[in-house]
């Protein structure tokens, strides 16, 4: 395996469209174990190509507690069908070290993906997973937690602290919110 490194804040892959996987090759195959393998190294539970400078549409998801096990997920271009209610919870990211913000999402999906096998799969899931699933794809579209924060965020101490430490992060993504003038949402 593979240690990848994690793309954070400025890197212009995180802004980008990532492009549909063709064919399951091999190298696709073990990409999604190198993810993987990043993922639980990052302590992180989910990661996206883009977040490994692979603008391909693939996500890795373990949302396995500290002494269950692992039940890694490697979704090959998945979409979202299906949403159903909202939740608000506390999100983090890899590729925004440091840095945590409340989020409203649809609390229920139904997702299509296909597996490394080539199998298309459709899976209706709720909670946390539903949660990670919506983040990575949002990667996969070139869209980082940050865009739905809102001016309250930005005004809080850790706002202050974005625009101390990333400035130019924090005017690109405010630019992004204002020219929206709302967040991109991801519900069909």
């Amino acid at each position: 395996m593979t240690i990848l490194a994690v793309r954070t804040f400025n890197d212009p892959i995180l802004r980008k469209k990532a492009q549909k996987i063709a064919a399951i090759t091999p190298h696709i195959k073990k990409l999604a174990q190198d993810m993987l393998e990043t993922m639980y190294l990052s302590k992180g539970i989910g990661l996206a190509g883009p977040q490994v400078g692979i603008s391909e549409s693939i996500i890795t998801i373990d949302i396995s507690q500290d002494g269950e096990s692992l039940n890694p997920m490697p979704l090959i271009n998945p979409e979202i069908i299906k949403t159903r209610g909202q939740c608000e919870y506390e999100e983090g990211c890899l590729s925004v070290p440091g840095f945590r913000g409340s989020i409203v999402r649809p609390e229920q999906i139904t997702v299509r993906y296909s597996t490394l096998e080539g199998e298309v799969m459709t899976l209706p899931v709720k909670g946390l997973l539903a949660r990670v699933i919506q983040h990575e794809m949002d990667h996969l579209n070139g869209i980082l937690f940050t865009d739905f924060l809102d001016q309250n965020w930005w005004d809080s101490e850790e706002g202050k602290q974005m625009e101390l430490d990333h400035p130019k992060f924090m005017r690109e993504t405010q630019y992004r919110v204002e020219k929206n003038k709302q967040p991109i949402t991801q519900s069909k």
